[in-house]
């Protein structure tokens, strides 16, 4: 088994498997600061995880989304697992599209405690969000082992992570 694999792997064990995580989805506020320079925007999230993207289950009007259409580059991290990746954002469309009917079973199973108290699928609003894994760094016990990944070319990055 490669590194890479290894820590796939390790991400599947740690996030996937029908978890619920909480992660925290950083986006870019869409007007500038004083200066004109970008913002970041950090909010957290439940997510679900599967073959290097989270899912999200949000409303296609919040903010999030209205900053993700604008610039689809996010960045997410977890704790305590230790886990910052950077990726792409993509609205997948409403819960109830024929298109997600497989993925919103997985998620009504995963998000089952408070899925129906949080989104209401008739709206054509309530949508899917995909988080799409370009780099990410996989921290295991404080240090003890790093995983710089590559999802895009499916490697180790030799040179580092993203922090």
């Amino acid at each position: 088994m490669s590194e890479y694999e290894e820590g796939l792997k390790l991400l599947e064990e740690k996030f996937g498997n029908d978890k619920d995580n909480t992660i925290s989805l950083a986006t870019i506020a869409r007007e500038p600061n004083t200066d004109g320079k970008p913002r970041p925007v950090v909010r957290t999230v439940d997510a679900y995880y599967e073959d290097g993207v989270f899912y999200v289950t949000t409303h296609g009007k919040s903010n999030k989304m209205q900053q993700i259409a604008q610039n689809t580059e996010v960045s997410v991290a977890t704790c305590p697992e230790m886990f910052t990746a950077i990726g792409i954002g993509e609205n997948l469309g409403w819960v109830l599209d024929p298109k997600n009917a497989e993925l919103r079973t997985k998620l009504r199973r995963v998000f089952a405690e408070w899925y129906d108290l949080a989104n209401n699928e008739k709206d054509e609003n309530c949508c899917i969000l995909a988080i799409r894994l370009k780099k990410g760094t996989l921290n295991i016990n404080h240090w003890e082992k790093l995983y710089h990944m590559d999802f895009v070319n499916k490697t180790i990055m030799e040179n580092g992570g993203i922090f």
